[in-house]
């Protein structure tokens, strides 16, 4: 191929982007790929995130008396890949026993939380309250929530309460079985929390525990751990696109997972700007080196006919 002295002048800056992309995408910072599932337990304790919660009792209603606790290293183990046992069974906002294999059929959201809390956990689920109407998912369909208690004590009405509670604050636009309200037996509670690596304490008639929840794939799967009270619907989302695996187009997943990864000390899913920047850069002089072949070639064609 015969280059005119214009392009042979560019071909030095053209070599000089090339190696500055093939640095950009070197394999140290290709670390920060979406992790797949092989976090180490104990990884990213949350017993910061703990707190006392409150006891409301509601008058006339009689609940069981909690059980004794030994002392509880109250915090999280983050125990990605592991799934939780679908057998459990557990009651819904109408006191209607309900397994979790026949709710945990799509990605699924599950918040453990109590409902006489006032403080933490009622911010956790008024955010969700505010993020789920704002995700392009639909709810129920392409994936469910679902919230929790962690106190034995608690019985389906106050889980009715609280589901009427964050379903008005969604003015009801949200469809009607997509956010599902649990209480539960203790020993059903504690294989849920315990396969979840969720660690919560009793302090008479208030809690430790952490702040967060977690998202598992259709088959019980723990994809994702999300902490704090304050949730981002970029993380949601891509929480719920980790969970769908192969069932969304693998096309849409692997950009996803290429463009952005999530930060296990922020968090939070980051945008990865080096290697989106220097994609783009090998896409252009990909494009410039074929300007410079079909420029040669065309010239060389016309001093032909000439």
């Amino acid at each position: 191929m015969i280059l005119s002295d214009r392009h042979q002048r560019c071909l030095p800056f053209v070599f000089v982007l090339l190696l500055f992309s093939l640095a950009l995408l070197s394999p140290p910072l290709l670390d920060a790929q979406v992790p797949r599932h092989n976090v180490e337990k104990g990884e990213h304790a949350a017993a910061e995130d703990s707190h006392a919660g409150h006891d409301m009792a509601e008058s006339g209603h009689v609940h069981p008396a909690p059980q004794a606790e030994s002392p509880v290293d109250v915090g999280l183990d983050e125990k990605l890949g592991d799934r939780i046992p679908l057998g459990l069974t557990f009651y819904d906002e109408n006191g209607q026993t309900v397994r979790l294999s026949d709710l945990v059929n799509k990605p699924t959201v599950i918040a453990p939380i109590y409902y006489r809390c006032p403080n933490v956990c009622h911010f956790l689920q008024g955010d969700l309250a505010r993020v789920l109407p704002q995700l392009k998912l639909e709810g129920g369909t392409d994936y469910q929530v679902l919230s929790i208690s962690f106190d034995e004590t608690e019985q389906p009405e106050l889980a009715k309460r609280s589901r009427n509670t964050y379903y008005a604050a969604m003015n009801d636009a949200y469809p009607q079985q997509a956010w599902r309200f649990l209480t539960g037996e203790r020993p059903a509670i504690m294989a849920l929390t315990g396969a979840a690596g969720y660690r919560f304490q009793r302090v008479g008639a208030d809690f430790l525990h952490p702040v967060a929840f977690f998202v598992v794939s259709a088959d019980g799967v723990i994809v994702r751990y999300l902490h704090g009270t304050h949730v981002l619907p970029k993380d949601l989302t891509l929480a719920l696109y980790e969970a769908r695996e192969g069932k969304v187009g693998s096309t849409i997943r692997k950009v996803v997972q290429f463009c952005f990864s999530f930060d296990p000390e922020q968090k939070t899913y980051v945008f990865n700007l080096l290697r989106v920047s220097a994609t783009v850069i090998l896409a252009t002089l990909a494009l410039f080196l074929a300007f410079l072949i079909l420029g040669g070639k065309k010239k060389r064609q016309r001093g032909h006919k000439s």
